[in-house]
């Protein structure tokens, strides 16, 4: 996706994001990562983007990818929006009829009436031959 006579690139992004430059099939390390650093456009090299928090609102978060000729001169920029969605899976886990974000029992399960954790019923049957 890099212009005609690019032959290398760098990345800013906002504070909510993480990015990763595999660069020739290793991670670079993170402090590599850093303002002002730009990498040669070679094949192979993949640039990786996440989000470990929710967004406080759409597009809240952005990835710009700067493209360079030989010399370093600027030729043009791509930029991607980012929306962190937060999934979550709540659970009465400690069975007691109230389903709870923060319940300390959904990390761990214990059998019987006193038991905690969540229970997952699953339909296996095959409704569809």
């Amino acid at each position: 996706a890099a212009p005609a006579g690019a032959v290398a690139f760098g990345v800013k992004h906002t504070e909510g994001v993480s990015v990763d430059v595999l660069f020739r099939g290793r991670a670079e390390p993170e402090a590599a990562c850093g303002a002002g650093t730009r990498w040669p456009l070679d094949e192979g090299t993949v640039l990786r983007f996440s989000m470990s928090r929710a967004s406080s609102e759409v597009n809240d978060n952005k990835v710009t990818v700067s493209f360079y000729a030989e010399g370093g001169k600027p030729i043009n920029q791509a930029g991607v929006f980012l929306t962190g969605v937060g999934i979550s899976l709540d659970v009465d886990a400690d069975r007691d009829g109230v389903v709870e974000k923060n319940s300390p029992n959904k990390a761990s399960w214990a059998w019987g009436p006193e038991g905690h954790g969540a229970i997952l019923l699953v339909s296996c049957d095959k409704e569809f031959p």
